[in-house]
């Protein structure tokens, strides 16, 4: 599992850390590791064009002493102040090293093959200062390779928001642990391919992170698998109330997503039932009202609904219930709270923002502390779908999760039905809520790779890009998805 830290929880274990080493040692960990990965990034180390942008911190100091020994292989290094102090031990090394300090930052700019972005670090607020943009934007002119240090400059480790003008990196490497802002967009979208440099603190950070990306070996272990004795009831029965006259294709797609999922028979309610049988005649069909269909371990309802009554009625139930779509319209906090059974809400960016009073804009500027704020107020477990889905637990000091899989192409219609579907299986088959939601979205966006790349089956060759897909053909990819995060797992 990747986790991601807090900057005053990787503060206090660097701090911890050099309290026991010799001054300097602790930089000079974080700069070999910066220096090898940049060395790898290079065609050839000898004769190679590097510049750094120097900033005034420790970030600046990462930078110079990682400089010094790309000098020392024989690259030809420039060093470009872009704050007021910069790290003067830092800086004599990479001087002694064979390094200069540029006085025409845009003349080595434009000869550089890969730029070194040491201009604030990890306690930096806001976007870059003014003067700092015109030289990132000609080093991001320049067809350089850029790699930033620790964390792209102008964005926010903890929360992941990009308040101005900021470094987008080709490469982002990091020291000690991640930070939250490496896998939340829109801050991941400017840090590149992530590379984690262990300089000694993982076993000195204090608390729990405040971040989780489950990995295949995490989401093996939480896959539901029915024993001998499993019958088709006990390994779950997962109602469905989707779809109407309007939309009965989000009922079929809903439907699709559950028959995947691990319960052992789904239970259509609704008015879409014909449009269903048509496509799953495995399907228990009832016309409603959900309270009157029969037993099920957990509810899935507000893909198409429309207009179609049900909310009340499930949320009524003492049963796990998943909200998605039209079910969230005038959702009352209170009765979600009041509930005794757990609550999984699934919206989109442009749902959440209803749902919080603000606009689509400010959720997605800020995911990470929308999805807390939801969980919070609705008492709920809420999946937050987008770039980065991410999954929040109602209860204080519980990492949220980020999901690391999925692709571009899964923005398509009915693909959010389907995860409805998925999540609500998994949460019948008796995943916990906050489980349900990290194993659908991985889940989700591995069959959408799979769909999107035609890897298909095992050995198969994905197409570098991949190509336009339906929410149809990612229902479909879910068992090779499933097959492929059970094949990962130890002892598989």
């Amino acid at each position: 599992m990747r986790t991601a830290h807090r900057v005053q929880d990787v503060r206090a274990a660097e701090a911890a850390l050099m309290a026991r080493l010799p001054e300097g040692a602790l930089m000079r960990r974080a700069a070999a590791g910066l220096a090898g990965a940049c060395a790898g990034l290079l065609r050839r180390v000898y004769g190679a064009r590097v510049v750094l942008l120097v900033g005034s911190g420790d970030n600046g100091g990462d930078a110079l002493y990682a400089g010094a020994l790309l000098a020392r292989r024989g690259a030809g290094v420039s060093a470009v102040r872009l704050g007021g102090r910069v790290h003067e031990a830092g800086l004599d090394a990479l001087v002694r090293a064979g390094g200069r300090v540029a006085d025409d930052p845009y003349g080595v700019l434009a000869r550089a093959e890969l730029v070194v972005d040491g201009i604030t670090g990890i306690g930096g607020r806001g976007g870059l200062r003014p003067e700092a943009v015109p030289v990132v934007r000609a080093a991001r002119e320049s067809g350089a390779v850029v790699v930033a240090v620790d964390l792209p400059s102008g964005v926010d480790a903890d929360t992941g928001a990009v308040e101005g003008e900021a470094v987008r990196a080709d490469a982002t490497v990091t020291f000690g642990a991640y930070k939250p802002g490496l896998l939340v967009d829109p801050a991941r979208e400017y840090a590149g391919a992530l590379r984690l440099v262990d300089i000694g603190i993982r076993d000195l950070l204090p608390g729990a992170p405040e971040l989780q990306a489950l990995q295949h070996a995490d989401v093996a272990r939480l896959l539901p698998v029915p024993a001998a004795e499993s019958d088709k009831y006990r390994r779950g029965v997962v109602g469905v109330v989707a779809g109407s006259a309007r939309y009965p294709g989000a009922a079929v797609l809903a439907v699709a997503g559950a028959l995947r999922g691990g319960a052992g028979a789904v239970r259509y309610v609704g008015p879409a039932g014909d449009a269903v049988l048509a496509r799953y005649p495995e399907t228990l069909v009832h016309p409603g009202p959900p309270g009157e269909a029969g037993r099920v371990q957990a509810w899935v309802i507000g893909p198409g609904l429309a207009d179609t009554p049900g909310v009340a009625d499930v949320l009524a139930s003492d049963v796990p219930v998943l909200v998605d779509a039209d079910g969230l319209r005038l959702l009352d906090p209170a009765a979600v709270r009041a509930r005794p059974a757990p609550t999984l809400l699934t919206p989109h960016a442009g749902e959440a923002a209803a749902l919080l009073g603000t606009v689509r804009e400010d959720v997605e500027a800020r995911r990470l502390d929308a999805v807390r704020e939801l969980a919070g107020r609705y008492g709920a477990t809420v999946l937050l779908k987008g770039s980065t889905t991410l999954v929040a637990d109602p209860s204080p000091g519980v990492p949220v999760r980020v999901n690391p899989t999925g692709t571009p192409w899964l923005a398509t219609a009915g693909s959010g039905d389907v995860l409805s579907g998925l999540t609500g299986s998994l949460l019948a088959a008796g995943l916990a809520a906050r489980d349900a939601g990290s194993v659908g979205a991985y889940l989700h966006g591995l069959a959408a790779r799979r769909a999107a790349t035609g890897a298909y089956g095992a050995g198969a060759a994905p197409v570098a890009g991949g190509a336009p897909l339906t929410a149809h053909e990612v229902a479909q990819a879910l068992p090779g998805a499933w097959r492929d995060v059970v094949a990962a797992a130890p002892g598989a």
